[in-house]
């Protein structure tokens, strides 16, 4: 019957397609691994990131976290976490990941000149993803945070294809603009089977330093109605605060140089957000 060759058809056509896909590996020694997602750049997501991954560490300091930095093109990582330098490599040559305040971190940043440009097609960028992802030794890692690119395109889908990923944050301002492409990035989740964790609004409000005026430059509650269409949670609000783009900049973000400021407790809050949606992790 038509309908009986239908269905064949259909199973055909996904035997194909699953054959085209990478076989997910796990990372060794990592056990859950966090992507920190935005669709649009310049909403924040690599000072995002990094504050998130020391408040994973800074809410319970029996968790070793890592911090991986996938942004090919403009890797910031190295500045915010201060530091330089090339990766040592192990008798099994792989990277070992620079560290401070107890983070290992992996980015291009530390294969490439400050200035270098990186003028790469698809596949090399592949290839550089490729050895960030499984030319590192990460040693014993209970949380892995990756700060993804901006966008929606190649290094997004092979990382979410080629490793097992626990969970996705989505970041954006409360922004018309940047929650079009928030959408997009959380559904581009969604379609590779990625569990979205709820979405973080950055740059929240602005509340002047001398008159306590609260001002909302972006937008007041962009992202909540944007959680609610996609029936996803808020895992918090962090305001627009010069302190945290000066602490980035200078390589002391805020969660470890002013840990009692409420930018740092907003991110501390969010961490626990995170941590009490992910699965037990299996040993």
């Amino acid at each position: 019957s038509s309908n009986s060759r239908d269905e064949s058809l259909r199973d055909k056509r996904t035997q194909i397609l699953s054959r085209g896909l990478p076989k997910q590996k796990p990372l060794e020694g990592v056990k859950q691994v966090l992507v920190m997602a935005s669709g649009k750049g310049g909403v924040g997501k690599s000072t995002t990131a990094v504050n998130i991954a020391l408040a994973l560490a800074a809410n319970d300091s029996t968790k070793e976290v890592g911090l991986l930095d996938a942004d090919v093109y403009g890797p910031s990582i190295p500045k915010m976490m201060n530091l330089k330098g090339n990766p040592e490599l192990t008798s099994k040559n792989l990277m070992r990941p620079l560290k401070n305040y107890g983070i290992a971190c992996i980015s291009m940043g530390f294969l490439i000149e400050d200035t270098a440009p990186v003028v790469w097609r698809g596949l090399m960028v592949m290839s550089a993803v490729e050895k960030l992802l499984r030319q590192v030794d990460w040693g014993q890692l209970d949380y892995l945070v990756i700060d993804m690119p901006p966008g929606t395109g190649d290094v997004q889908l092979s990382i979410s294809q080629n490793i097992p990923i626990t969970g996705a944050v989505i970041i954006s301002t409360p922004q018309d603009v940047a929650l079009l492409d928030a959408h997009k990035g959380a559904e581009m989740f969604r379609k590779v089977h990625v569990p979205v964790l709820g979405l973080i609004q950055n740059m929240s409000v602005f509340r002047c330093p001398k008159c306590k005026h609260e001002t909302h430059i972006f937008g007041a509650d962009g992202v909540r109605n944007l959680a609610k269409t996609l029936g996803l949670d808020i895992l918090g609000d962090i305001p627009l605060h010069v302190n945290i783009r000066e602490t980035c900049d200078t390589g002391q973000p805020v969660v470890i140089s002013q840990p009692q400021s409420d930018a740092a407790k907003a991110y501390l809050k969010i961490a626990k957000e995170i941590v009490r949606r992910l699965p037990v992790p299996r040993d």
